[in-house]
């Protein structure tokens, strides 16, 4: 639905992506024989896919390693990619890892067996070894900061970049929040009275640091500002309609 002329229209893959939400992620859920913990900045994802935990050598998730039978996977760790701007639906994927614990300097390691990424489109089991080789975008650190900079102090921006996508996406629309960044594109959230729709406008080119995603972002404003046509502005709707 963005602008069609784009010539790059790539997207993370699914690998990619839930290695991004990893990487991004500060905190996480596991369950491991009948324990289950929510952990706050205690996971560590090595280049080869492994998730390092930093727990009390006596609590039960230790306790729950030493324990575990082998067969089927004994823990499972998932989690929770949220938007960093305020939006409705604001879970934008889950990833769910399964394996057995094991010890690592006095850390659990996980090693994935399966690995789950469920996204709005529906989930998507992964190949362990797909995910191991994966990286994550390199943009997923800095993803927060960039997108919360955007909307609040560049909402001026987001409007104008409303001009790639297609008037009939935005019928209705009472508001466009930037919802994601990636190293292929940007993703804006149109808010309806009652429904939500998300469109993509692809970089020409990948960013691989926030210095190259300026000049893709620069690139973006310059065609919606040469656009030949541009949608109505953006009207605010009752709420009892949808426009």
């Amino acid at each position: 639905m963005g602008d069609h002329t784009h010539g790059w229209a790539a997207a993370p893959g699914a690998a990619e992506r839930a290695r991004s939400v990893l990487a991004a992620a500060w905190s996480c859920t596991v369950t491991a024989e009948g324990t289950r913990e929510e952990l706050v900045g205690a996971h560590t994802v090595t280049d080869d896919g492994r998730i390092l935990l930093d727990v009390p050598e006596d609590g039960a998730l230790h306790a729950a390693a030493f324990c575990a039978p082998r067969g089927e996977p004994s823990a499972v760790l998932e989690f929770a990619d949220v938007a960093p701007v305020p939006v409705r639906e604001r879970v934008r994927a889950r990833v769910w890892l399964a394996g057995w614990f094991s010890t690592e300097d006095g850390r659990l390691a996980l090693r994935p067996i399966r690995v789950v990424l469920r996204r709005p489109s529906g989930a998507l089991l992964l190949g362990p070894d797909d995910f191991a080789a994966a990286a994550p975008d390199p943009l997923a650190g800095a993803e927060a900061r960039l997108l919360t900079h955007l909307a609040d102090c560049h909402a001026d921006a987001v409007d104008r970049l409303t001009r790639l996508v297609d008037p009939a996406s935005l019928q209705g629309a009472v508001r466009v929040r930037p919802l994601a960044v990636d190293r292929h594109g940007l993703t804006l959230r149109i808010e309806r009275a009652r429904t939500d729709g998300d469109v993509r406008l692809p970089f020409h080119a990948p960013a691989d640091d926030v210095a190259q995603l300026t000049e893709r972002m620069h690139v973006l404003l310059s065609q919606a500002a040469s656009a030949a046509t541009c949608p109505r502005p953006l009207q605010r709707q009752r709420a009892d309609g949808d426009g």
